[in-house]
């Protein structure tokens, strides 16, 4: 890896998998991250182990077969055209995924006790939140979240952010388990929308919580790249002008409560209280449920 923090695109590749993060090479107990390619025609069968996942579509749809059932996804051109739908397979399950048109899945995963019943998640049922304000505008997409979608240990969302605008604003942290605040790892992937020919950039910041913590991370970020956060405050990510920013969450802990509970850097949560007097990012939402051209 390139840091301790950091993985580039490409880094972790190990067969059709273009990144594979584990809770052992993340260093920690339960959050995971893989992003399958497949050709078109092609398909890879993979056992879950002690993790639940979902098998996210970036790129491209598919079929995902899992305990006898099969799901058909219809997926999207990519993460800035379309929510998509996915599907949620279980621990001790093994799973085939497979794509006539080829695509990119991303399979979000957490270490869990419970095996829970493999489902369809539709577009359709996914919560698009505009959160923020002026130009900490971003689009939340709450595919995975306790509110929204059952799981054992995962949480998972979507955020899209405008180009030249900040997310993940004021900078937050979930790294103790106290009232108001839970226990969660954190995995940040990254796309960049760019016009063709061009290579996108984005940044991210994660800095210490504490004296004895040695996280000082603010890092150039490009498609495929990922930034792990085993604990410290984390923001903002910062879309550079011309360039909207993805990135795909995925968070788990060791917490009885499934539960995503955040505290504000008390240096900048004032910034929480100027969003009343301001509209949010015209632009936003970036997607929907519909498929909509890429800029």
């Amino acid at each position: 890896m390139s840091s301790n923090y950091v993985v580039r695109a490409g880094e972790t590749k190990d067969g059709p998998f273009a990144l594979v993060i584990t809770p052992e090479t993340a260093g920690w107990g339960y959050s995971s991250l893989r992003v399958l390619e497949l050709a078109p025609g092609a398909e890879a069968t993979f056992a879950t182990g002690d993790e639940e996942m979902v098998v996210l579509p970036l790129s491209g749809g598919g079929t995902v077969a899992c305990d006898g059932e099969s799901f058909a996804l219809t997926g999207r051109r990519s993460v800035f055209s379309r929510v998509s739908d996915f599907a949620y397979v279980p621990r001790e399950a093994t799973v085939t995924v497979s794509s006539a048109g080829g695509g990119r899945f991303a399979l979000p995963g957490a270490r869990c006790a419970n095996r829970l019943t493999a489902r369809y998640g539709p577009a359709e049922g996914v919560p698009v939140e505009l959160r923020g304000a002026g130009q900490a505008s971003r689009q939340v997409n709450n595919f995975c979240t306790p509110q929204a979608f059952e799981a054992d240990k995962l949480i998972a969302v979507e955020v899209l952010t405008p180009a030249a605008n900040w997310s993940s604003w004021p900078p937050h942290k979930h790294d103790e388990e106290r009232e108001g605040e839970s226990r969660l790892e954190e995995v940040y992937y990254f796309e960049v929308n760019a016009p063709a020919g061009r290579d996108g950039i984005g940044y991210q910041r994660v800095y210490s919580s504490g004296a004895d913590r040695e996280i000082d991370v603010c890092t150039e970020v490009r498609s495929g790249d990922t930034v792990l956060i085993p604990h410290g405050w984390h923001g903002p990510s910062m879309a550079a002008p011309g360039y909207d920013l993805y990135y795909l969450n995925v968070m788990a802990g060791p917490g009885t409560e499934r539960a995503w509970l955040i505290c504000d850097d008390p240096a900048h949560g004032w910034v929480r209280d100027t969003w009343a007097d301001q509209p949010v990012d015209p632009r936003l939402p970036l997607t929907g449920t519909d498929e909509r051209e890429q800029a």
